[in-house]
């Protein structure tokens, strides 16, 4: 069965004013639109479009909770079975246009264990103090949409990391008002470790009394600007895109630990088309641009910083994997041509992405594309437009709109021309 679907993106603050509306063909709200949700998360479920075709349920939550072996097909529906049967994956256009906060997301036992705990403790579930909002892990993947996606994603290897303090020290002998000690505090820390020098940074930055990191925020702040006034005189700057880092992050959360925290981690520049994988434990923040996010389907985010909102600080440092890696690419697996498949090491969910320019050698400009699912599965349009058939349906998809398919459709052919993303559980 093929039911069309629907949201509206959420209006969080730090959304894009125009890049969704641009990429679906719709019109701008006038306000920041940062994630289009797509799936049955209780945040925000899609809206069904004929609530007749599935017995009058309005969102696919409701249809899913109402029919579950129709909606998510045998399989699925029993080994949810322990709990309320679930989708376990939610697809997203996201679209970011300040960035985003320092975060990190549970593994599945850590999850239900503070779930529980919370529970136990009379936590309430929308409370703003709740750190865990469900029982279950959120390992996510991005694909790139925009031209570029800049995020930054776990700790980078310890070598960089006393570049980066090299470089601060050279800025801060190019001044006249040089305060090397200061930094000096920061590679202190660091011959300690990782989790001590996030701990520090976390602490002393947030009310701490000796107001070490208060100076270190503000002293790094001023030789990331400094850098900036030599390089427009034509200087060679090392690790200039890290230092483009904090002079942002500066501008949007003045005098926040995030700003020097941000130079622990991998600095990621994603091409179009290019993906991203964050598993458990990994530290990240987008920065800016468009792109596809599939997850598991939880809310569940411990934050360190560039926020407002609520921070736990020994449940972070408790959650956060603090060995250092390369940045997290994650390489497609091409299935044909115009065809790439993003899978993970996870069973919830992978992620298609089909692209198909008119065949010039053919008589029609129509090409075919067929991928076979694994379990339930959403499809979005970003452009062009495409007739979808399966076993028993089809249904035309057009750019901007949206489908949510059963898996008794079994073999997907896509026809037509143009980009589709299909998010489905994994094989």
């Amino acid at each position: 069965m093929f039911v069309g679907i629907t949201n509206t993106p959420r209006n969080y603050a730090w959304g894009s004013t125009r890049a969704i509306a641009d990429l679906l063909g719709r019109t701008p709200s006038g306000g920041p639109e940062a994630e289009l949700w797509l799936g049955a998360h209780a945040g925000s479920p899609s809206v069904i479009e004929d609530p007749a075709l599935v017995g009058g349920c309005d969102t696919l939550a409701a249809w899913i909770a109402a029919a579950p072996e129709v909606a998510l097909g045998a399989d699925w529906a029993s080994r949810e079975a322990a709990a309320a049967p679930r989708l376990p994956f939610l697809l997203k256009i996201l679209a970011a246009g300040r960035p985003l906060s320092l975060q990190a997301h549970p593994t599945s036992a850590q999850a239900r264990a503070g779930f529980e705990l919370e529970n136990e403790a009379g936590v309430a579930i929308d409370a703003g103090n709740r750190n865990y909002r469900d029982p279950f892990h959120k390992p996510e993947l991005l694909v790139a949409l925009s031209d570029t996606f800049e995020a930054l994603c776990g700790f980078r290897p310890l070598a960089e990391v006393r570049g980066i303090i090299a470089e601060l020290r050279l800025l801060d002998l190019a001044t006249d008002d040089s305060q090397a000690a200061i930094i000096d505090l920061l590679e202190s820390h660091l011959t300690r470790g990782l989790p001590d020098t996030v701990d520090w940074l976390l602490r002393d930055g947030r009310g701490g009394d000796s107001g070490e990191v208060e100076w270190l925020v503000e002293r790094v702040v001023a030789l990331a600007e400094h850098a900036q006034f030599l390089a427009e005189g034509g200087a060679a700057i090392g690790y200039a895109r890290e230092l483009a880092a904090v002079r942002v992050l500066a501008a949007e959360y003045p005098g926040d630990p995030g700003i020097v925290l941000a130079l622990l981690l991998n600095r990621v520049s994603l091409q179009r088309g290019e993906a991203m994988y964050l598993p458990a434990g990994n530290i990240h923040a987008y920065l800016s641009g468009l792109g596809v996010e599939l997850m598991a389907a939880s809310d569940n985010v411990l934050r360190g910083g560039l926020t407002a909102k609520h921070i736990d600080i020994e449940e972070l440092l408790a959650v956060l994997d603090f060995s250092p890696a390369p940045s997290p690419y994650l390489a497609p697996i091409v299935l044909g041509d115009g065809v790439s498949l993003y899978r993970p090491d996870v069973p919830d969910f992978e992620l298609v992405h089909i692209e198909a320019d008119a065949d010039a050698a053919s008589s029609s400009p129509v090409t075919m594309r067929q991928i076979t699912l694994t379990g339930p599965a959403i499809a979005i349009c970003t452009a062009g437009g495409f007739l979808v058939a399966g076993a028993a349906s089809s249904r035309p998809l057009k750019r901007g709109q949206a489908v949510y398919v059963t898996p008794d459709e079994g073999t997907l052919t896509f026809a037509g021309t143009g980009e589709v993303f299909l998010a489905t559980t994994g094989a």
